[in-house]
């Protein structure tokens, strides 16, 4: 098992005491304080006023001079500006902090959430994917997101264009969760603000304020992942911010899962690449809850039911010996070919024709 999965000892929770979760606070944010160093801060003073007090000696004997901590103003100003768009803070070992991202030994000791922490108890599945996302791709991640909604599973993504928007967008009733790069009030791309806006939650272990930079990418997915059962990757190039999420996800022992794509095109190679290596092939939602073990939820996960394509042949209402005889008339008439597959489709002379369009049918 790996670092990410290991299972760390439990870190107690701050008391109510405002002055122990603004040092906590306060603690997180200093320099070359990271997750893990945090965790042995905490175990080792007991306290984060104790570890934050002892911070500047440890820095002077590991040879950092001028080292300084965090300072009270600055977490007290960002305290402030979460209160403003009713941010609530989570601090690892807390209740409210959702268990499964609790168990890594990377967890973030500190997230910001908006929105309804309910959420944070029922079983998540993170969706990823490119931006530059296929029109199939698309119609795949809203399906794959609705059913999910419907078998009461909860999405989890990073609002990002493409396959994250569609997923937010297709569970905006049934539960999504929005993992942010910059701070938990800081909405990017700026036009999924709206979005942003019905997401039923968002989290961040960012400061308020702090804009997105591509450094906070990875780290922020590591969270996606580390909320999830497991991930589904939606078309992803083989060097992406969705393959990378896919690897911290098998590196944290979840189940990884992804959609097959055409060979020949680079927004699927992430994707056909995982599946080479083992991951779930996924055709619908109900494979992810067979890989995910969730059988029990096939009641509440009908298939999909999209809005028909009007580029498709509309459904005969007519009996099959009907049918087959219409579509000989209309053969016969040169107004349909016939294809491998039983497939019909009209006639080229004959597709623009108004009163052709009269005899659409599909076999």
């Amino acid at each position: 098992m790996t670092d990410h999965a290991a299972p760390s000892a439990p870190l107690p929770a701050p008391s109510d005491d405002t002055a122990e979760r603004l040092a906590r606070l306060r603690l997180i944010r200093s320099p070359k304080v990271g997750p893990v160093t945090y965790r042995r801060l905490i175990a080792e003073y007991g306290s984060g006023a104790d570890a934050l007090a002892a911070l500047p000696q440890i820095a002077a004997k590991a040879g950092v001079s001028g080292y300084a901590v965090y300072s009270k103003s600055a977490a007290q100003a960002e305290i402030r500006a979460a209160q403003s768009c009713a941010a609530r803070a989570l601090f690892l070992g807390e209740a409210a902090y959702p268990a499964t991202l609790a168990a890594l030994s990377d967890a973030p000791p500190f997230l910001w959430a908006i929105g309804n922490l309910d959420l944070l108890t029922r079983p998540i599945v993170g969706m990823v994917g490119t931006r530059n996302a296929s029109a199939l791709g698309l119609r795949m991640a809203r399906a794959v997101a609705r059913d999910l909604g419907q078998a009461g599973i909860v999405t989890a993504s990073g609002l990002a264009r493409g396959i994250d928007t569609a997923v937010h967008q297709a569970s905006l009733s049934t539960g999504t969760v929005a993992v942010m790069a910059g701070g938990v009030d800081v909405i990017y791309p700026p036009e999924n603000a709206e979005l942003a806006a019905q997401i039923g939650l968002r989290l961040s272990e960012m400061p308020m304020g702090r804009a997105p930079q591509a450094r906070h990418f990875p780290r922020r997915n590591r969270i996606i992942s580390g909320l999830s059962r497991g991930i589904v990757v939606i078309e992803a190039a083989l060097r992406s911010g969705s393959m990378i999420t896919a690897r911290m996800a098998a590196e944290q022992g979840r189940e990884v899962m992804a959609v097959p794509g055409h060979p020949l095109d680079t927004r699927a190679s992430g994707c056909n690449l995982l599946l080479r290596e083992g991951a779930h092939l996924i055709r619908e939602a109900r494979d992810v809850l067979v890989a995910l073990d969730l059988e029990g939820a096939f009641a509440r996960a009908p298939a999909s039911a999209e809005p028909p394509d009007p580029t498709t042949a509309r459904v005969s209402a007519l009996s099959s010996a009907d049918l087959a005889r219409h579509l000989t008339e209309l053969e016969l008439a040169g107004e349909i070919t016939r294809s491998a597959g039983g497939m019909v489709a009209r006639s080229d002379h004959c597709a623009a024709d108004p009163a052709a369009q009269r005899h659409q049918t599909a076999a």
